[in-house]
């Protein structure tokens, strides 16, 4: 890729895989089919949940959450990347870049407290099915969702001010497909070791202690399911974590496999790779895993595209 011109560009150079045009191609077609799909599938578990009586429940209403949240994430990164994969032009404005940093940083730390938040509504349902309906109750888990919106909204305007105010003294050619904190940390002309010790700090508050609350919350799980004397019974109970409890782990495999890898060169495209698996193939797949294993929202779904066939016809 030739850049004319860079020290005079006012925004950034995003590399990605300039140097393969192969497989940027390839990439490409798979990114838009992954994209597509998430539009697709955020877009119906948002809609299913607010038109069928059956999902008016506290996990629906934070599934709806956790879809939003994946739209927006997905919706200020893949545009901008399918625009530099489609041809030489790998640029992106400041503000675009500052913007795409804000969001993604918002919707990653919001969807770690969301996630602990959802692990706590399995919980109350599982061990305390009576009382599910008193505990969690819409006005609980309206303060529920905007506490965790807040947390992950104030959280990323610090981090990305923090980030914003390091000097690159014109630097300005990022070597990765999107535009993160520790990548634009490696332009800096100055010492950032008070910087990475912040993100350090704030990453391992917003990974562990909410994946600790879900190991506790499940572990609670596990013994309640294990008293449960009637196999139907703890299939019953199982089913309703299940898809949950896979999509913590998908989150949290790739999140902690994103932040905590080596940052030697050797390791760069491999760095990209789970910056793709993290902010694409996982937002695409979380709608599809509580589709697939869930009763509620398959009967949900053909129920609306049943409905809306017979209109048609």
């Amino acid at each position: 890729m030739v850049i004319p011109n860079a020290s005079s560009f006012g925004g950034f150079f995003l590399l990605g895989f300039s140097e393969q045009p192969l497989l940027e191609m390839t990439l490409f077609a798979i990114i838009l089919v992954f994209y597509l799909l998430t539009l697709l599938g955020n877009m119906a578990i948002i809609i299913l949940a607010h038109l069928d009586p059956r999902l008016h429940t506290p996990m629906y209403f934070f599934l709806t959450h956790l879809s939003l949240m994946d739209l927006c994430y997905t919706t200020s990164t893949v545009p901008q990347l399918l625009f530099n994969l489609q041809g030489p032009e790998k640029t992106i404005s400041y503000g675009g870049c500052v913007g795409q940093l804000y969001v993604s940083l918002a919707m990653g730390s919001t969807e770690c407290i969301l996630l602990a938040v959802m692990a706590v509504d399995r919980y109350v349902a599982v061990c305390r099915p009576l009382h599910y309906t008193v505990l969690m109750h819409p006005h609980l888990c309206w303060q529920l969702a905007a506490t965790t919106w807040l947390t992950g909204l104030v959280s990323s305007l610090v981090q990305t001010v923090l980030t914003t105010q390091v000097p690159l003294c014109g630097r300005n050619i990022i070597d990765h497909v999107f535009c993160e904190v520790p990548v634009l940390l490696k332009l800096a002309c100055v010492d950032t070791t008070f910087n990475q010790v912040e993100l350090f700090l704030v990453s391992a508050l917003l990974l562990l202690v909410p994946l600790t609350l879900i190991l506790i919350s499940y572990s609670c799980i596990a013994q309640a399911v294990w008293k449960i004397e009637s196999a139907e019974g703890r299939q019953k109970a199982l089913g309703t974590c299940s898809s949950h409890l896979v999509v913590v782990f998908l989150f949290y495999g790739t999140a902690m496999a994103t932040y905590l890898q080596p940052t030697a060169d050797s390791f760069q495209n491999q760095g990209k790779f789970m910056a793709l698996l993290y902010g694409i193939v996982t937002p695409t797949l979380n709608p599809f895993i509580y589709t697939l294993r869930n009763k509620d929202v398959k009967e949900a779904l053909m129920k609306m595209i049943g409905e809306d066939f017979l209109k048609r016809v």
